[in-house]
């Protein structure tokens, strides 16, 4: 398994096992979340309560929960949403603090390619839920989630180039 980790910070942000899409010349990486439900599981294990003394107000008040498994999985950290001034301001510390961890092709095909991908997240600013990892660092790298065309479950947009892989 591959998990794939923000270069910045260290945080979980993705594995192998959500397929992903490259765009713009592979500087984001597009990949599918969904909603599942977790809890409130339903087990019959084939006794009767009202036989054994119990009752439909007994036990466990669980409930169940949507969660998007990406969200989850990761515990991503949702941030406030940002205006084009603070992407803007975002996207040039991030450019600063990537840039010196990449080597040689990868920085040089960041700088090509970094302001193409700008521009392609520019116009969604305000379709996107912004997240970052877990330890919820300034310095991290941010996760695009949005809803493509009236689709019930959010697609996530990755930079590429801020996750290192990581072999489990």
């Amino acid at each position: 398994m591959l998990v794939y980790q923000d270069l910045l910070t260290g945080d979980e942000l993705l594995s192998d096992s959500f397929p992903y899409k490259e765009l713009e010349n592979g500087m984001l990486w597009e990949v599918q979340g969904k909603w599942v439900v977790q809890g409130a599981v339903d087990v019959n294990i084939g006794a009767n309560p009202s036989a054994e003394g119990g009752g439909e107000d007994e036990g466990v008040d669980d409930q169940a929960v949507k969660v998007v498994d990406i969200v989850d999985t990761f515990r991503l950290q949702e941030q406030p949403a940002f205006d084009k001034k603070q992407f803007v301001t975002f996207i040039k510390r991030y450019i600063k603090n990537l840039t010196p961890k990449l080597e040689g092709e990868a920085q040089d095909a960041f700088k090509k390619n970094i302001e193409s991908a700008t521009k392609f997240l520019l116009p969604k600013l305000k379709d996107f839920q912004f997240f970052v990892g877990e330890s919820m660092s300034d310095d991290s790298a941010l996760v695009f989630a949005y809803y493509k065309d009236g689709s019930a479950d959010p697609t996530f947009l990755y930079l590429a180039p801020g996750l290192k892989e990581i072999k489990c």
